[in-house]
């Protein structure tokens, strides 16, 4: 995948990774507009090429009554008012063959969950509308199975398509990061690393996936010493109340620094 064909993307000669970042769903307009505010000017100030994400449904919950949207088509309606207000491209999960169409015409990168990514109609739903595809890796998935997902992008003639490590299961609470598998899935796509959903702790009693957010430095530094091209991190201004996986967030306080330390380990990279 080519970066500089996501509609809008700035700084793409700077030499950095480009980052996906944003909340896990989108709650409303003001909380959305006001964490792509602060994520632009970082972004811009850093020099990082920069893709705003927000769910615009959460369809894989652990109960029934957990948080699941303010609506498909009032939060689609956000993410396209994030994207003309700050003048950068937006990315989204699906679910549906529906969801691939109907999300298309609002966001420029539609994201297949991880644990849909073997739905092959899925796959070429989204593949055929044109859009870059991201391609969450399942936590149950090897590194080298992500090369017949990432086949079914191209064989759709869409040459969009990159692959996000997730983590992989570790017993039945815990998420691992395998780093050898970044260079692998290189092999097939640019490969993005999701720091804060490898930092889950699923399957909790209580029904509410939690975490450990307090390393989301240690494995961010570490993607970015391996050379991935991009990172994933999910952030909210008020973690402990947010509506979906704040258990695992970065506060929003905290992603200027993280950033900044990032791009100097990437600046050294790059002598290499």
């Amino acid at each position: 995948m080519n970066i500089q064909n996501i509609p809008q993307i700035k700084h793409i000669e700077s030499g950095n990774f480009f980052l996906l970042s944003g909340p896990c769903a989108i709650e409303g307009e003001e909380m959305a507009m006001r964490i792509a505010e602060k994520l632009v000017g970082i972004t811009d100030k850093l020099q990082i090429p920069y893709v705003f994400k927000g769910s615009f449904k959460k369809a894989n919950r652990s109960r029934i009554d957990s948080f699941s949207g303010i609506g498909d088509e009032k939060a689609l309606k956000i993410l396209r008012k994030v994207s003309e207000t700050f003048h950068i491209p937006t990315v989204t999960d699906i679910h549906t063959n529906e969801d691939a169409d109907m999300a298309a015409q609002y966001v420029d990168v539609l994201q297949i969950p991880a644990f849909l990514v073997r739905q092959t109609d899925l796959v070429v739903a989204a593949a055929n509308t044109g859009k870059t595809v991201n391609l969450k890796k399942g936590q149950f998935m090897s590194p080298e199975s992500m090369k017949h997902a990432v086949q079914k992008v191209l064989d759709c003639n869409n040459q969009n398509v990159m692959v996000t490590d997730r983590g992989t299961m570790f017993g039945y609470q815990d998420m691992i990061v395998d780093f050898r598998g970044i260079p692998t899935m290189q092999q097939y796509a640019s490969t993005v690393l999701d720091v804060t959903h490898s930092l889950q702790q699923p399957n909790q009693t209580a029904g509410v996936t939690g975490g450990r957010p307090d390393r989301i430095e240690t494995i961010a530094k570490a993607g970015i010493a391996v050379g991935v091209d991009g990172i994933f991190i999910e952030t909210h201004f008020d973690p402990s109340n947010a509506k979906s996986d704040g258990a695992n967030m970065l506060h929003l306080d905290y992603f200027e620094d993280l950033m900044t330390k990032l791009v100097a380990i990437r600046k050294t990279i790059n002598t290499f």
